[in-house]
C-alpha cells in the first residue's frame, strides 16, 4: 500500500509516494527514550565537498575531520537544494511544499503555523531549546522561533546578514558581519566580533547553563556563513588567497576554516564539563555547494538551486561518544528523517496530529547499526522559485528529480511544456557526475519512478 501526499502551494499540486509516517516506518530501538543533549550544528551554501575529509584539495579542516573521524557519517543524505525549505523539512519532517515554503525570499519563506515543530515537541519532552544564528522562516513576530518552540533565540533576519526583500524577508538595516546587531530574546543587541564566532560563543554560554540546570537540551547553531556575501575574517581568507581562483572563493574558504575552528572549540568544551558522552553533536549543511565547487564538488554534476546530485547531497555527521559507533552508512537518507530520529531519542510520544504530520524515517535502527534493513524509498526534489506572482502549474516539471534506489529523474531547466517533461534517467551510484542518461535504455523505469509525480504515485511504495 502506498502513501501518498499532496505537496501544495497555491494552485501546484504534485503527489509523491514513499515517504512513511515514523510511529509504522521502524519499530522501537534500544536508543529510543535516550534523552542526550542535542548539539546541531548547520551550515549556509557549504557543499558537501568542501571538506578535506571528502577529498577537497585545497581546503583543510582538521576539527571536522576529527569530527568525522569520530561520527556515524550518513553518506547518501540529503536536503533540499535551497536554505528556507531545508529547515522547514527538518523542523517538521515533512517537505517543505506542504509547509509553505517554495521559496527563500517573496513572502514565501514563511513556516505555515500549522505547523508543529521539532522545537515545539522537544520542549514538552522537557528540553530546554536554543537557536543561534539563522531562522528564515519568517522574520514577522508570529513567524519567529520564539513563537515555534525555542525558549532562548539569537538570530539575524532574512536569509542572511544584512539582506532584505520585499515582504517579510529582512535583517536589521546597514547590518553587517563584523559587529552585527542580533535580535536576543525579542530585542536587537549590538554584538562585538566576527558573526560565526559571536554565535558560537553566545551558544557556549548558554549550554554553560543548562550544564549547571542538569537540564537536557537542543542548541541548533545555524551560521550564515559561508552564504555570500563573502566576507571572512581577513586572516582567514589569507590562508588561502594564493591557493583558489578568485578572491571569493579564498573568503568562502576562509569562512569555513572559520566555522572549523569554532566547531573544534564547542567540542573541546563539551569535553571539559564532562558533557561529550551525553551529547549527540549532528554537523550538516543546508543544501549543495556554491563557491567552493570551483575548486572541488566531490566528483558531482550541479550545485545549490539545481535538482541534480550536488544540489541536493549533504554532509551529515553524528557523532555520540561511547553510544554511536564511527562509521559510514550508505542508505537513503533525507532531511525529512531528522525531526522523527531526534523526537524519538528525546522519548517524544506523538499525537496524532505530530504523527499524520511527519513524512520521514526515524533513523534509530541506522544509528545502531549502519547496515540494518532500510526499505526502498521515493525522494523528490523541486527547487520551486518560480517567479512571483506567476502561475505554479507553469513550473511543476521545471528543476525537480525524483530518486529511488540507485536511480534519479531530472527534469532540469524548463520544459517544453508545462505538462511534459524531457525526464532523464541516471544512476547516481556508478556515475554521481550524472553523464550518462539512460532514459532511453531503462523506459520502464522512467515511467515507474515519473508515476510518483502523478495522482495515485507509484504502487511498489511500501508503508
Amino acid at each position: 500500500m502506498s502513501l501518498r501526499f499532496l505537496i501544495a502551494s497555491a494552485s501546484l499540486t504534485v503527489t509523491v509516494a514513499g515517504y512513511l509516517v515514523f510511529a509504522t516506518a521502524v519499530p522501537a530501538a534500544s536508543l529510543e527514550g535516550k534523552r542526550p543533549n542535542i548539539v546541531f550544528i548547520l551550515t549556509d551554501d557549504q557543499g558537501y565537498g568542501d571538506l578535506s575529509v571528502h577529498g577537497n584539495p585545497v581546503l583543510k579542516t582538521p576539527h571536522l575531520d576529527d569530527l568525522h573521524a569520530q561520527s556515524l557519517r550518513f553518506t547518501d543524505w540529503h536536503n533540499s537544494p535551497t536554505c528556507a525549505p531545508t529547515r522547514s523539512a527538518l523542523l517538521t519532517g515533512r517537505h517543505e511544499f506542504r509547509n509553505g515554503i517554495t521559496h527563500t525570499i517573496l513572502e514565501r519563506e514563511r513556516l505555515t503555523p500549522d505547523a508543529r515543530t521539532l522545537a515545539e515537541v522537544m520542549k514538552g519532552a522537557g528540553y530546554r531549546t536554543g537557536i543561534f544564528g539563522k531562522w528564515h522562516l519568517g522574520d514577522e513576530p508570529d513567524h519567529r522561533p520564539d513563537r515555534r518552540g525555542f525558549d532562548e533565540t539569537f538570530i539575524h533576519g532574512a536569509g542572511g546578514i544584512g539582506q532584505t526583500y520585499p515582504g517579510s524577508c529582512g535583517d536589521a538595516p546597514g547590518n553587517t558581519y563584523f559587529n552585527p546587531a542580533i535580535l536576543h530574546n525579542g530585542q536587537f543587541e549590538k554584538t562585538k566580533g566576527y558573526c560565526t564566532d559571536v554565535f558560537f560563543t553566545q551558544a557556549t554560554r548558554w549550554i554553560e547553563g543548562q550544564r549547571q540546570s542538569g537540564t537536557p537540551f537542543l542548541c541548533w547553531i545555524a551560521t550564515n556563513a559561508p552564504h555570500g556575501p563573502y566576507v571572512a575574517k581577513p586572516e582567514d581568507a589569507a590562508l588561502y588567497r594564493d591557493k583558489t581562483p578568485s578572491e571569493d572563493v579564498a573568503n568562502f574558504f576562509g569562512m569555513i576554516h572559520n566555522i572549523d575552528q569554532n566547531v573544534g572549540q564547542l567540542r573541546q568544551r563539551l569535553s571539559d564539563w564532562g558533557l561529550a558522552n551525553n551529547t549527540l553533536v549532528i554537523f550538516m549543511n543546508d543544501n549543495g555547494g556554491t563557491a567552493g565547487t570551483k575548486v572541488f564538488n566531490a566528483g558531482m554534476r550541479g550545485t545549490k538551486g539545481t535538482p541534480w546530485l550536488g544540489g541536493t547531497r549533504a554532509i551529515a555527521f553524528w557523532s555520540w561518544p561511547g553510544t554511536l559507533a564511527p562509521a559510514d552508512c550508505h542508505a537513503l537518507t533525507a532531511h525529512l528523517d531528522f525531526f522523527p530520529t531526534l523526537a524519538a531519542l528525546a522519548g517524544v510520544h506523538p499525537t496524532s496530529e505530530v504523527t499524520a504530520q511527519v513524512e520521514g524515517r526515524s533513523l534509530l535502527p541506522l544509528l545502531e547499526k549502519p547496515d540494518a534493513p532500510w526499505a526502498e524509498r521515493t525522494l523528490v526534489t523541486h527547487v520551486g522559485r518560480w517567479p512571483f506572482r506567476a502561475d505554479p502549474e507553469t513550473s511543476k516539471y521545471q528543476n525537480c528529480a525524483v530518486r529511488r534506489g540507485s536511480y534519479t529523474l531530472v527534469s532540469a531547466g524548463k520544459p517544453a511544456s508545462p505538462t511534459a517533461p524531457s525526464w532523464q534517467l541516471f544512476d547516481v551510484e556508478t556515475d554521481p557526475a550524472q553523464e550518462r542518461n539512460l532514459a532511453r535504455e531503462k523506459p520502464e523505469v522512467v515511467q515507474e519512478l515519473a508515476g510518483a509525480t502523478t495522482p495515485g504515485g507509484s504502487p511498489s511504495d511500501p508503508r
